[in-house]
């Protein structure tokens, strides 16, 4: 724990005071204070209380807590497990690791309660993880239970020798039957909380390709195939190509005509070279039952 004292020059609120004498914030202050961490002459002090010319304000700043991801018994579905890598078709709804105050009901925490060991390259808040997929989309992914197994799978991910194929159903009937979308993207400017497709010369590139797998009355069902592997990208290359997928009220319509939870947006498709034996695996994930039931609405459309 570090300490620190201060000796007021003029009147002040306990909170101003230390946020312009400590570099804190205000609300840092008042936790500590609430904490009892802040003493004006020896005597613990609110934020609002004011200190005086002349009078000592003495400031504990307590050691940061460590920050680790723990074990919680969580449903996820094991497609496949060996000493190297696990491989988990994740449910719409799961956030893949902890973030922004979020530390828990992730994936991560459930694959601390499900399996012996993870790969620690990313740290304590995402073990194992090589690859992510959005909280509201479901699918595939593969996990590292080892250093050395994280860090071929990544040099695949780099190589793009790792091949990760989406099914998503969008907005609109898309005329052509394949595609190749090439764009720079990156954080939209407008709104920190999205991505965005940028100007030449900007953001990073992000490349998709896609086939039409069946067309309807209003919806296209189609097959995206992630050539890079940014932010939002599918759901970004949608909407840039004038097709959102359904559901998405973040890239999408605002309104949406079906009652969703999230997007029609699923990695079905996931091609990997096993990290030790060198064997060639393919793992395939069907569709949820929610996206199955929207398909069989939409086929019945004129």
């Amino acid at each position: 724990m570090e300490i620190k004292e201060f000796v007021a020059e003029g009147n002040l609120r306990v909170d101003v005071f230390l946020s312009e004498k400590a570099g804190l914030t205000r609300s840092a202050v008042k936790k500590l204070c609430e904490g009892g961490h802040v003493f004006l002459c020896e005597r613990p002090v609110k934020a609002g209380e004011t200190v005086r010319a002349g009078e000592t304000v003495k400031v504990e700043i307590p050691d940061p807590v460590p920050i680790a991801a723990k074990p919680e018994e969580l449903p996820i579905d094991i497609v496949y497990e060996d000493d190297d890598l696990a491989v988990v078709n994740k449910a719409q709804g799961m956030t893949v690791h902890a973030g922004a105050g979020n530390f828990e009901g992730t994936l991560v925490n459930a694959l601390l309660f499900r399996l012996k060991n993870l790969s620690g390259i990313n740290g304590e808040l995402r073990p194992g993880i090589v690859h992510r997929i959005d909280k509201d989309t479901s699918g595939l992914l593969v996990v590292a239970k080892n250093d050395a197994a994280h860090l071929s799978l990544s040099a695949q991910i780099q190589n793009k020798t790792c091949k990760r194929e989406y099914l998503a159903l969008v907005e609109g009937v898309i005329k052509e039957d394949t595609g190749r979308i090439s764009t720079q993207m990156g954080r939209d400017p407008k709104n920190r909380l999205r991505m965005a497709v940028l100007p030449a010369g900007e953001g990073r590139n992000a490349e998709t390709e896609f086939f039409v797998e069946e067309r309807f009355a209003k919806n296209t069902l189609v097959r995206f195939s992630l050539k890079t592997g940014r932010t939002h990208q599918i759901r970004v290359h949608a909407k840039y190509m004038g097709h959102p997928v359904v559901g998405d009220k973040l890239y999408g319509y605002q309104k949406q005509r079906f009652a969703l939870e999230g997007q029609l947006l699923h990695a079905f498709r996931l091609e990997l070279t096993h990290p030790k034996s060198g064997e060639r695996m393919l793992f395939t994930a069907p569709l949820p039952d929610y996206f199955a039931r929207i398909l069989e609405i939409v086929r019945r459309e004129k």
